[in-house]
């Protein structure tokens, strides 16, 4: 079973605390529709109330499905603590990442389009997520208009992702992909206010290979040699990110 990238803190004035099981809850402030619920409830209010933007927060245990392929899209969700990754089932059988979800991040936009779910979500450890019903949010589009322009940004920003997604799996050699992946983990905790350069790497690396386009064993030797370069430390699943602007470079070709 893979887990994802679980936060060390850094320095307790700017990064949240995290166990050793799982990250600290994600303030609201630093979630992915927190601007949708201030548009809604205003700056001040107590999103913990009922008749927020969210109208439901579910636990989910590890391994647990949060929504499957060609299910009807009637939520979408915000992940408060833990972590998902999303997957598709080819036709053989096989499943090929999509994607690994940190909390704050979002899960589901893509499928309001379709109505349907085109992938599977599966919690990689105990997971809580905020859920966001499609038809309240339609509703609430509808009354404020500035709900509209709040989710243009957030499917914008999962269209940058998207395209640095293709490519990561183009024409990148395997060191290239692996400080590509790093990095963005990297980015994506900073903008939570979590720490960019310690955190758990506790996802296996057959998932980060099945991820990035390359073997187990790929992952392994380039991950060693980062290691020996200096360019990283790792203590079992404690990774510490050593030069940025290495990887950057190897990243950049």
């Amino acid at each position: 079973m893979t887990a994802i990238l679980r936060v060390v803190p850094r320095d307790p004035a700017f990064v949240k605390t995290a166990s050793n099981e799982s990250c600290s809850p994600i303030s609201c402030n630093d979630c992915g529709i927190h601007s949708l619920c201030r548009e809604i409830n205003g700056s001040e209010v107590d999103l913990s109330l009922p008749e927020t933007l969210i109208k439901n927060r579910r636990m989910v245990e590890r391994g647990e499905l949060l929504y499957r392929t060609n299910e009807t899209v009637r939520t979408i969700y915000a992940i408060r603590t833990g972590s998902v990754k999303t997957y598709v089932l080819t036709s053989n059988g096989r499943m090929q990442i999509t994607g690994f979800h940190i909390p704050g991040e979002l899960l589901g936009l893509g499928a309001i389009a379709a109505t349907y779910f085109t992938t599977e979500a599966m919690a990689l450890e105990t997971t809580m997520v905020c859920e966001v019903p499609i038809d309240v949010l339609e509703v609430y589009s509808k009354e404020i208009p500035s709900i509209r322009q709040q989710m243009l940004k957030i499917l914008s920003r999962e269209i940058l992702d998207n395209q640095e997604l293709m490519l990561l799996l183009g024409k990148k050699s395997a060191d290239e992909r692996l400080a590509t992946f790093l990095l963005s983990i990297s980015q994506r905790f900073r903008r939570r206010r979590y720490s960019p350069t310690e955190f758990n790497l506790s996802m296996s690396r057959s998932d980060i290979g099945n991820y990035l386009g390359i073997t187990e064993e790929t992952v392994s030797r380039v991950f060693t040699r980062f290691q020996n370069e200096g360019l990283l430390a790792a203590e079992r699943r404690q990774v510490q990110l050593l030069d940025l602007d290495h990887l950057s470079n190897i990243a950049h070709g």
